[in-house]
């Protein structure tokens, strides 16, 4: 109760300059042990947090103690960062996200990604629960992502740019790191697991989708639909982070054989497949040529 009454108190202090709040929250998390600087970060997506198992966790703070941090409102996700270790390498880790549906800016949403970037990040793996647009994907797929298209009506980069975070037209062409993909399909082989690769669509939710839609996305060259993830990628390649995504496929969207989606079957199926995703990143990881550097 304490540090959260303090983080409030810190917040309400706070300039409106993005850099001195993301060095306050750097600053906070510093001075209760996350002190070595992590290889990676991660972001547990809905239903996904059971990827935490394959971390051995050494600090775990509530977002709400976190200076600058916003709290979730989904009960699907836990809302706290990690601290420790994955394959023997140093990782911090959201279990749990912030989205714009839930009233949140595109700047609060990706605040965190900008905090574990400067903590000294320099790889962001990213998971979700999507849709399936592809008729080859089906329910439980695990999906590398490797392309994204932003419908989301909204961009996180928007407004002045800070120099020390990132050039004002960051390129997009390779959003998704090749490398990063590559070790990911090397490992899932070693577990007779095939990835399939696919383009993401974000759109900012929360309601699902028509089946105009679902066909619009579909000739757009969207293979998976969610309502996450390209704000975080988005400011991460801004940063100059190198990005691995997968996406878990939680329902069929076909639209000529659509049926009512239950949210607990959905998020049921994102823990069935937790494991498969935290074996590939541990794999991952662990290999020789996992990139640390700049």
């Amino acid at each position: 109760m304490e540090r959260a009454a303090s983080a409030q108190k810190t917040n309400s202090s706070l300039s409106d300059n993005l850099y001195d709040r993301i060095v306050v929250a750097v600053d906070y998390l510093k001075g209760i042990g996350f002190e070595r600087k992590p290889d990676a970060a991660l972001i547990f997506g809905s239903g996904l947090g059971a990827m935490s198992a394959g971390m051995k966790v050494e600090i775990e703070v509530p977002y709400v103690e976190i200076p600058g941090f916003v709290s979730t409102t989904l009960d699907f996700h836990q809302g706290r960062l990690l601290y420790g270790k994955i394959a023997g390498r140093y990782v911090v880790a959201m279990d749990g996200r912030f989205h714009i549906y839930e009233g949140y800016s595109m700047q609060q949403v990706t605040f965190p990604v900008r905090v574990m970037r400067m903590l000294g990040a320099n790889n962001l793996v990213i998971s979700n629960i999507s849709g399936g647009l592809n008729p080859e994907f089906s329910n439980g797929d695990i999906i590398l992502i490797v392309d994204h298209i932003n419908l989301m009506g909204d961009n996180p980069l928007i407004g002045s740019n800070d120099e020390r975070l990132g050039l004002r037209f960051p390129d997009m062409m390779e959003p998704y790191s090749r490398d990063l993909i590559a070790l990911a399909e090397k490992h899932a082989m070693k577990m007779n697991y095939r990835l399939a690769r696919g383009v993401y669509a974000a759109m900012s939710g929360p309601c699902f989708e028509t089946r105009a839609e679902y066909r619009m996305l579909r000739t757009l060259g969207a293979d998976m639909i969610g309502m996450s993830s390209v704000p975080e990628v988005i400011v991460a390649v801004h940063g100059g982070m190198r990005v691995l995504g997968m996406s878990l496929i939680s329902d069929e969207c076909f639209p000529e054989c659509l049926e009512p989606i239950d949210i607990e079957v959905l998020l049921e199926r994102a823990r069935n497949g937790a494991g498969i995703i935290s074996k590939i990143i541990s794999g991952v990881f662990s290999d020789k040529d996992f990139p640390v550097g700049e």
